[in-house]
């Protein structure tokens, strides 16, 4: 997952190959609470790993069920049956509704005193339909901040108070339908002697994810029979059961950002298109109902179960006028489809936008404003009209609101037709369901090599040039060289094979190098499946490097090695030659140089905090040893790049060399600082 402050996207090209979906936000903390309100044990498979399920699965142990995490998204709930939690509870439910609105509801039921609380735009977001809802029952529940809103205190001291369950319970349909949800949910637990009603006021919104309860109620025993998605009726008698194992449908929602990438970038009518796995067209999600819209503007979509492939069909796409109830949270994709759309796109009955995690009506105006786009907001509605000509096209640096869909859809307008960047800033909020999306986006994702940016970091042995570029590019977000390791791993695979590091070996030695099984994982450096992080730190392994990088053909041989580490988002490469030789058209290239007095006082300390004997004269006569033997090398010698900028390091902290370099980067950006 992306932890950087922003993550800049090249422009994009294509789409090509098949991406695996992580499991629904939406079916995975339902069927958690499920598991957790049932009698025995549920086993719940391919379970989303996100900030959502992770605060379901943390307030799901603090209220006394037994959650053993088996790895590999499976999970064990063993429930609370006829048990009561522990109180009193104090829990915290971070920005996920899908966890806040079903707790508070299935608290209200269980007896006790409870505190739930949130991040602060959770304390935003409105819950009083819900607490009038249970207040009706007889719930005692208090706001402790502002009314309507969380943080809630559930008031039940000294036990369940008696209920009102003879009358229907009312509940507003057209502000969220998580109100409904956590009812349905929490309602089977006092529906015991008698039939509970639930009649919902006003126009039920988003009757897809009721669906969704619906379906998985019936899959923990609770059949509830609904009248026109008007009357619910939980029937007498209702009690959880555990169906032993269920599996978790990967979300539709996340579906429709490479459903929309191959409508926009998978090629022509009749190539292939790219395979989307997890979820296919018998879905009991509603927003599986985005395939519908995307056809319609222009997506070729085939399925069977489990699987969608998609590819361009119309194009440009074709403008739509649609209501959107049914895909409240898809429809935020088709919004940024409406960019490569010929007309005005109208995407209507999208008020529950305004009560996610941010007012998105007014997140999506704005950032596809900055695009180009002509937008114009209503209380309920967005049409888009696409920037008239490529050339009308903005570089633009997308605020996400932390949220997670922003980011995801924005994502899209990397393949806008004008080879623009396009910066997502905060790209970890992606996390709240898709940890992992950007990755999966640059899997299957295409465009030129010479589109993907290099920052390219050279300099002298012990300048500090590893360091700072390293942490360059966890900055950034980008991929990570360290050319030098890959002469100590030649160096270290030729001493292996019983190879002198000579002349009279070159042919031999540059063999090897060319079929190098090289990796960086963090700060960890992998020979396939051996760490040789530490095997080519040794001063003798240093020296090796310096003997094998004098061979021309070695050199030869990791060209084409050290070009394969350019990968999207980008690259941060440091070594001696990656600006003059590797990638001298890198847009950014520094030249990080220190005295040999200061290198060799670094390498004195680093020495002997490892508990090696080390002498400061002889480590700086080795250091200004190696210097001419590199610059005076016939094979690529170490010098600047012309067009280097030279950072003395000499004065610096490792934290001010970096920054210096990202201040660079940034001012060669279209974004603006």
């Amino acid at each position: 997952m992306f932890s950087t402050a922003f993550l800049d996207l090249p422009p994009l090209a294509s789409v090509q190959g098949s991406v695996q979906l992580p499991g629904s936000k939406s079916i995975s903390n339902r069927v958690l609470l499920l598991a957790a309100l049932s009698q025995g044990t549920t086993e719940v498979r391919d379970l989303l790993a996100s900030d959502d399920t992770r605060v379901m699965l943390d307030a799901l142990r603090q209220l006394g069920c037994t959650v053993d995490e088996a790895g590999g998204g499976t999970v064990r709930i063993t429930g609370l049956g006829s048990s009561t939690p522990p109180s009193p509870t104090q829990l915290f439910m971070g920005n996920a509704g899908t966890a806040m609105r079903p707790l508070t509801a299935a608290l209200a039921l269980l007896g006790g005193e409870y505190e739930l609380s949130g991040v602060p735009r959770m304390h935003e977001r409105p819950i009083g339909d819900l607490v009038d809802a249970l207040r009706q029952l007889g719930c005692r529940i208090d706001y402790l901040g502002n009314q309507g809103f969380p943080p809630l205190r559930i008031a039940h001291a000294g036990g369940l108070p008696p209920l009102q369950l003879q009358a229907p319970i009312r509940v507003r349909g057209d502000v969220s339908s998580q109100f409904l949800t956590a009812l349905l949910m929490a309602l089977p637990l006092v529906a015991r002697q008698q039939d509970v009603v639930i009649e919902v006021v006003g126009e039920l919104i988003s009757k897809p994810y009721i669906h969704i309860t619906l379906e998985l109620l019936a899959r923990f025993g609770i059949a509830v029979r609904h009248e026109q998605w008007q009357r619910f009726t939980i029937p007498a008698g209702s009690r959880y059961q555990s169906p032993g194992l269920i599996h978790v449908e990967a979300d539709a929602s996340s579906a429709s950002y490479f459903i929309a990438a191959g409508a926009i970038a998978a090629g022509a009518s009749g190539q292939k298109g790219i395979k989307i796995l997890g979820v296919g067209l018998d879905s009991i999600q509603g927003d599986i109902r985005f395939v519908e819209a995307a056809q319609a503007m222009g997506a070729r979509v085939t399925g069977g179960p489990n699987w969608l492939e998609v590819a361009r069909d119309t194009w440009p796409l074709k403008a739509i006028d649609l209501d959107c109830n049914h895909i409240p949270d898809a429809a935020m994709t088709l919004a940024v489809m409406a960019l490569y759309a010929r007309g005005t796109t109208v995407l209507r009955n999208i008020a529950s936008w305004r009560v996610k995690e941010t007012d998105r009506i007014a997140a999506m105006t704005c950032e596809l404003r900055k695009l180009g786009a002509t937008v114009e907001e209503g209380a309920d509605y967005l049409r888009v009209t696409p920037p008239a000509q490529s050339g009308d096209w903005r570089a633009a640096s997308i605020h996400t609101y932390d949220d997670h869909r922003v980011a995801m859809c924005f994502s899209l307008a990397a393949f806008n037709p004008a080879g623009l960047p396009v910066r997502i800033e905060d790209p970890k909020c992606v996390a709240k369901t898709f940890p992992d999306y950007f990755e999966a986006l640059f899997q299957v994702a295409q465009t030129d090599a010479d589109r993907i940016p290099v920052i390219c970091i050279d300099g002298p042995t012990a300048s500090g040039k590893g360091t700072v570029a390293a942490a360059v590019a966890r900055a950034l977000g980008y991929h990570f060289l360290d050319s030098g390791a890959l002469y100590r791993i030649t160096a270290l695979a030729a001493t292996r094979a019983g190879l002198e590091i000579s002349p009279d070996n070159e042919p031999r030695i540059a063999e090897l190098a060319r079929q190098l099984p090289v990796r960086f994982a963090g700060d960890r450096i992998w020979l396939g499946e051996e760490d040789v992080t530490d095997a080519i730190r040794t001063e003798q392994a240093g020296m090796n490097a310096s003997r094998v990088s004098a061979l021309p053909a070695v050199r030869g041989a990791l060209v084409a090695l050290q070009h394969g580490f350019r990968r999207l988002p980008g690259l941060v490469a440091d070594g001696r030659d990656m600006g003059t030789v590797i990638f001298p058209q890198a847009p950014l290239k520094v030249f990080l140089t220190a005295s040999a007095a200061c290198r060799a006082e670094r390498r004195y300390k680093q020495l002997i905090s490892k508990g090696i004997s080390a002498n400061i004269a002889d480590l700086r006569a080795d250091l200004e040893a190696r210097d001419a033997r590199d610059a005076n090398r016939s094979a690529s010698p170490l010098k600047p790049a012309q067009d280097a900028l030279v950072l003395d390091n000499s004065e610096h902290t490792i934290d001010e060399a970096v920054m210096q370099v990202i201040d660079w980067w940034q001012a060669r950006q279209p974004f603006g600082a």
